[in-house]
C-alpha cells in the first residue's frame, strides 16, 4: 500500500465486547482505497462488496475470489493497520453482525428470503441459491433514478457503444442484440482489434458508452470510458464492484451482486439487469416497437 496521505481515517477497532463505536470496516477501506496498490485494490473491492464472504472465509479463499494471492490479502490487512488477516476478519464479522442486527430489527430477514433448499445443500443447489440471493440483493440496492436515467440515455442517444471484454463480451453482445431488436444503433467493443479501436475513434458527444465489468475492469473498457469522458459523451457503468474504476468514470452507475460458491462469479443478476433495461426501453414506446418485435417472434 502506498504511503498514507494526511488525515488518515481511524482504523476500526476489533471489538472485545461485541460492540464498537468506530467507523465500519467498509467505510474505512473506501476512505483509504486510493492508497492501495493495484493488487490490494482487488482485495479492497471484494471485501467491500462481499462482506459476508470476507467475514467467514479463509485468507486463501478470499484471495482466490479476488483473483490475487493470500500473501497480498495478509499485506493488505497489515497496511490497513491490522496485525494480520484474522484481525481484519474480526472487524468484518463485527460489521456483518451489526448490519444483520439492524436488518432484523427493521423486520427484514438477515439473509434475505426463506432459503430455497435445506441446509444440507449440494453444490448444484448452493449455486442456484446464490443466484437467487444475488438477484434479490441487486433488486433491493438498485436505484430507480439510476435505472430511469440509463433508459432515458439509451433512448435519447444517437448511438450506443457497449464495452465489455472476456466474460463480459457475451453480455455486451446480448445487450446489443436486445437493443437492435428495437432498431437502435448499437456497437460493441469486446477486444483490442483494429475494428473495435476504430469504433472507439468514432465516439462523440451524441454517443452513450456503457462499460461492463466484473472485478478489476479490463484496460480496454477503462480506455473507452476515459475517451468518452474526454469527448463529452454520456457514460454508464454496470459493475459488481462499487469501487471499480469504470464506475468512477461513469455518470450513471448500476451495481449488481455476484456472490457465488463456485469458482467463477455469478452473473445471474447482470443478465436480469440487461433484460430489464431492454424491456424498460421497449416500454417507453410499445407502439413504435411492437411491429419489430412481432416480426422477430415470427422468425
Amino acid at each position: 500500500m502506498k504511503r498514507a496521505a494526511t488525515n488518515t481515517p481511524e482504523r476500526p477497532a476489533v471489538p472485545a465486547n461485541g460492540t464498537s463505536e468506530h467507523q465500519s470496516l467498509s467505510k474505512y477501506i473506501q476512505a483509504r482505497f486510493e492508497e492501495c496498490s493495484r493488487s490490494q485494490k482487488d482485495v479492497a473491492q471484494y471485501i467491500v462488496d462481499h462482506l459476508d464472504e470476507a467475514a467467514f472465509q479463509t485468507a486463501e479463499e478470499l484471495a482466490r475470489r479476488a483473483n490475487t494471492s493470500s500473501s497480498t490479502v495478509v499485506r493488505f490487512s497489515q497496511a490497513l493497520g491490522f496485525e494480520g488477516f484474522p484481525e481484519l476478519q474480526a472487524a468484518a464479522r463485527e460489521e456483518y453482525r451489526r448490519v444483520n442486527a439492524k436488518a432484523a430489527k427493521a423486520g427484514a430477514p438477515a439473509g434475505g428470503s426463506t432459503p430455497l433448499f435445506s441446509l444440507d445443500q449440494n453444490e448444484f443447489e448452493a449455486a442456484l441459491a446464490a443466484d437467487h440471493l444475488n438477484v434479490e440483493e441487486t433488486a433491493r440496492k438498485v436505484s430507480r433514478s439510476s435505472v430511469e436515467a440509463l433508459i432515458e440515455a439509451i433512448v435519447s442517444a444517437e448511438k450506443v457503444l457497449v464495452a465489455g471484454t472476456d466474460q463480459m463480451a457475451f453480455f455486451a453482445s446480448y445487450l446489443r442484440h436486445l437493443l437492435m431488436l428495437l432498431d437502435l444503433r448499437v456497437d460493441v467493443v469486446a477486444s483490442p482489434s483494429q475494428e473495435a479501436l476504430s469504433r472507439l475513434g468514432r465516439i462523440d458527444p451524441a454517443t452513450l458508452v456503457i462499460g461492463l465489468s466484473a472485478g478489476r475492469p479490463h484496460p480496454l473498457v477503462v480506455r473507452a470510458m476515459k475517451l468518452a469522458r474526454h469527448r463529452q459523451a454520456r457514460t454508464a457503468a454496470i459493475t459488481d464492484a462499487t469501487l471499480s474504476e469504470v464506475a468512477k468514470l461513469a455518470q450513471i452507475k448500476l451495481y449488481y451482486s455476484s456472490n457465488s460458491p463456485a469458482y467463477v462469479r455469478s452473473h445471474a443478476a447482470l443478465l436480469s439487469i440487461i433484460q430489464a433495461l431492454a424491456y424498460g426501453v421497449y416500454a417507453r414506446d410499445t407502439a413504435q416497437y411492437d411491429d419489430r418485435i412481432k416480426a422477430f417472434r415470427l422468425k
